[in-house]
């Protein structure tokens, strides 16, 4: 089901539901202070929430010194994690590092769902280019994302079951080649609502957001790293492409190409999936956005994340400042 159908059918019921379901996730946190903490913070609300990845992507955000902290409660450390109240241009915002991978974005999310009062979900991060046509330092924000990490390891006999939307034939990239390889075949299955028996491969952001996203006014991307490392081009932001996820890093030629073959993806990542779906799954609009690091593997010679991975962040996370700011006061006009 579409992110903005899903949050349409939730909405009657929103105010009620979410202050049942607040109550009753804040009332099982087992310290007694950190409860009373988290219990005011809502008080307050309600939030935007922000989540992102790792360190490299958290430095680059709180750089832009866009983030304010809360005077009182600046944060909460709640299951190993720790949440960020504040404000980003003026709106009210909870924000986490969620951590790498599919189960940590899935948690994270959750968990900020459940615990707090929030609108919406913004979830940004650095991925890998998988589309010839984009260039590193480009953010992109997708519209719809597939799980690529879903895997029928096939017998090399077998037939490809009917939920499986993709199938990689791994003995079509022997070198030389010919003959059989005994890896087989993959297929790419599709998720199952745990709803309804509805299965899908894709999940989509909210319209609403997509569109705020496309009117954004001049949002300023940097080009260069240090006077002396700089893009052979100016990065530009785009809207509306696909983006794909898996517990995977990927930094292969030939998997780059059959995942933008296959799927018609423009990005890979580990954890924008997992975020979308749980929100999506909770009724509230989300929306990520990822700023291109690396090359997925289609370069000569060694990844370079390294080199480009903080100017990917930072212009990540001008980005996100400018959506933030572009989202009116009551935000959960959201979808």
């Amino acid at each position: 089901m579409a992110a903005h159908n899903h949050y349409t059918l939730h909405l009657p019921l929103t105010l009620a539901s979410i202050l049942v379901l607040l109550f009753t996730a804040v009332s099982a946190i087992p310290n007694k202070s950190l409860r009373s903490i988290v219990k005011e913070l809502n008080e307050e609300g309600p939030y935007l929430g922000l989540i992102t990845v790792y360190p490299p992507e958290e430095n680059a955000f709180f750089s832009t010194n866009s983030f304010k902290p809360h005077p009182t409660h600046p944060y909460v450390d709640l299951s190993g994690r720790r949440f960020r109240a504040g404000k980003v241009e003026g709106k009210k915002v909870i924000y986490v590092k969620c951590g790498i991978g599919m189960v940590n974005a899935a948690a994270a999310t959750q968990q900020m769902l459940d615990l707090f009062d929030v609108t919406g979900v913004v979830h940004f991060g650095i991925a890998g280019n998988a589309n010839g046509s984009l260039s590193i330092g480009d953010v992109t924000i997708p519209r719809q994302l597939v799980q690529t990490g879903l895997w029928d390891w096939l017998n090399p006999n077998s037939t490809l079951p009917a939920s499986d939307a993709a199938v990689l034939e791994i003995e079509r990239y022997n070198v030389p080649e010919g003959g059989s390889n005994r890896l087989g075949r993959i297929g790419y299955n599709t998720e199952q609502n745990p709803s309804n028996a509805q299965r899908t491969i894709w999940f989509n952001t909210s319209k609403h957001w997509l569109r705020l996203a496309s009117n954004l006014p001049g949002v300023k991307l940097e080009r260069c790293v240090n006077s002396s490392l700089c893009l052979s081009q100016q990065p530009k932001l785009l809207v509306g492409l696909k983006g794909s996820t898996s517990n995977i890093f990927i930094d292969n030629a030939a998997y780059r190409e059959f995942l933008f073959q296959t799927f018609g993806i423009s990005s890979v990542d580990m954890e924008s999936a997992a975020v979308v779906e749980t929100t999506v799954s909770s009724g509230f609009p989300v929306i990520v956005i990822r700023g291109l690091s690396d090359l997925a593997g289609a370069q000569r010679g060694q990844n370079v994340i390294g080199l480009f991975g903080p100017l990917a962040a930072l212009n990540t996370a001008n980005v996100v400042n400018q959506f933030v700011k572009s989202l009116p006061p009551d935000t959960t006009a959201g979808n």
